[in-house]
């Protein structure tokens, strides 16, 4: 079996980590794996991962800030954020940061790999044919504006100029496809 990189797996679920890391050990990677922020900070210097696959949202923190620590550890460092709720806001943040790549859940362990190999998108793609609906549109101001308040419903909702609970009812959805 060919020797991969050192792989870091950052993610919350019990299940998902404990699967995704097995396989991944299958395939031949070294692998590492987290539940917590406060975990994956103590195994980031010690492991200096090549690969990371890291989920947006870590116990209600943000994954992104684990995005920092590990190109610091390693800055060549190719990074997968995987998301159950995928929004633009956070996908050009994640990016912005240093990521790799972003994969919105559920996902596969070929497609995690595939993006760990994708280049930067080619600037002579062509823009997508069809403008976002109504509803997306909706679905992606109101991440960008919770964002900006930190998280925060009762501030986002007065932001928003909408009632605390209806802003609640929004977010239990899941995002609306394109």
């Amino acid at each position: 079996m060919i020797d991969q990189p050192p792989m870091l797996v950052i993610d919350d679920d019990p299940v998902f980590n404990r699967v995704l890391t097995r396989v991944l050990k299958r395939r031949g990677f070294e692998v590492a794996s987290a539940h917590s922020v406060q975990e994956a900070l103590a195994l980031i210097p010690a492991t200096r991962a090549a690969r990371a696959v890291l989920d947006l949202n870590i116990a209600g923190a943000s994954g992104l800030t684990l995005i920092a620590p590990l190109l610091a550890a390693n800055p060549a460092c190719r990074i997968v954020v995987l998301t159950g709720y995928a929004s633009i806001a956070t996908a050009i943040e994640a990016i912005k940061l240093g990521a790799t790549h972003y994969l919105a859940k559920p996902t596969d362990v070929n497609a995690i790999l595939a993006a760990f190999k994708a280049d930067a998108p080619h600037a002579d793609a062509p823009p997508p044919s069809a403008p976002l609906s109504v509803e997306r549109l909706e679905w992606e101001h109101i991440q960008g504006v919770l964002r900006a308040h930190d998280g925060n419903i009762s501030s986002t909702a007065r932001a928003l100029k909408m009632h605390r609970r209806t802003l609640q009812r929004k977010l239990m959805k899941k995002p609306i496809k394109d």
